[in-house]
């Protein structure tokens, strides 16, 4: 039986288009995709009976029948760190961070299209999903990444068979020479920022929360935000919840003080995001000067009745160490939300409310910096 696959829309303009067909972008704006799904709130998610990955939810995926691309990701345990604050332990996927969730969805599509190739530009923990998945899926895979990607990373690609493309520069020359390679015939562009599909992954994050509290959510989510592929894949799940009865939380954006155009543009009430300084800082996986989906970024925050946080650098390797010493070793960039709403914030950002906050990276990928 052949199961059509939910097509594209543009979010800004409009444009629809096959996903057998579509370029990577909008043809009109060149702006990302969003996808011309909804889930049926009268079909039952009844993930207790399905596998143990993130396929569980498939009553909810934009994937329609059955699957066969997976490593068993998701499921990630659920720990107190205090009384109101819980960590989800994404760091403990398959390829040691969150972006398996979007990784292994991109893998599954590109699999049911058939490609000759499938390119991603990534500054780490994308690139190693995507190689690892498309392994997985038996196709052949290319990673364009900025000079000074973690060495760590960039041979966990390698072993999984990718072909690494270090491109001179910083992450958006990375992402520049991918699209000119996804305009090439027989090419899928696997983009954890342009594709839908990816942030349709992702939201099985907020779901597994919702499982593992038995059928509610916390009062707030803290979410890490560079591109906002986690928070809008999290958006995504509220909503969906929300139809389902479930009460929303709000949604808590951190990003890094040092690269912060997000953070500058809510705190301005501004609707989009003006381009920032590409400035160094621990928390590189969420330092994008000029993220795409910005305006979606800034309208879902806004609609949860949300904020932002920033954190400096040295909250942030504090904040690191301190995990560490509970046990938790993940990489700078996982240890963001912690620094924003932990013991170490000067405030209580939170108000008192519960939360649940993602370790979204393995320690073992980049080290406890100095």
């Amino acid at each position: 039986m052949t199961h059509a696959l939910p097509g594209y829309v543009c979010p800004e303009d409009g444009t629809e288009a096959g996903v057998r067909t579509a370029p990577w972008c909008c043809p009109v704006c060149g702006g990302p995709w969003d996808l011309d799904f909804t889930p049926d709130p009268a079909v039952p998610l009844e993930p207790a009976a399905g596998p143990h990955s993130l396929w569980r939810y498939g009553s909810a995926l934009p994937l329609p029948g059955a699957f066969s691309v997976t490593l068993s990701e998701g499921h990630t345990p659920l720990v107190p760190l205090t009384e109101r604050i819980h960590a989800k332990l994404d760091f403990l996927m398959p390829t040691l961070s969150f972006k398996d969730r979007g990784a292994v969805m991109l893998a599954e599509l590109a699999r049911r299209l058939g490609p000759e190739r499938v390119v991603a530009d990534s500054s780490g923990n994308a690139g190693t999903a995507f190689a690892a998945y498309c392994a997985r899926a038996g196709l052949s895979c290319e990673v364009f990444v900025p000079q000074g990607t973690s060495e760590k990373k960039t041979e966990q690609m390698r072993a999984h068979g990718a072909s690494v493309r270090v491109v001179p520069g910083g992450r958006e020359a990375a992402a520049e020479a991918a699209r000119a390679a996804a305009d090439e015939p027989g090419v899928f562009y696997a983009s954890h920022v342009f594709n839908p599909y990816f942030l349709h992954g992702t939201k099985t994050y907020v779901y597994e929360v919702w499982e593992e509290l038995g059928g509610r959510l916390p009062e707030t989510l803290v979410l890490p935000v560079g591109n906002g592929t986690l928070l809008l894949g999290a958006a995504l799940a509220v909503e969906e919840l929300a139809r389902r009865g479930v009460r929303p939380p709000a949604l808590i954006a951190v990003q890094s003080e040092a690269v912060a155009p997000l953070a500058t543009a809510f705190a301005a009430g501004a609707e989009d995001a003006d381009p920032v300084e590409q400035r160094p800082t621990l928390a590189e996986g969420i330092a994008i000067p000029a993220p795409p989906r910005a305006r979606q970024i800034l309208a879902a925050v806004r609609k949860s009745g949300g904020a932002f946080l920033t954190v400096p650098d040295d909250r942030l390797r504090e904040a690191q160490r301190d995990l560490a010493r509970r046990g938790l070793y993940v990489e700078p960039t996982a240890a963001a939300c912690w620094a924003a709403v932990g013991p170490l914030s000067p405030s209580d950002p939170l108000q008192g409310r519960t939360t649940v906050l993602p370790l979204c990276g393995a320690g073992a990928k980049s080290g406890l910096k100095p």
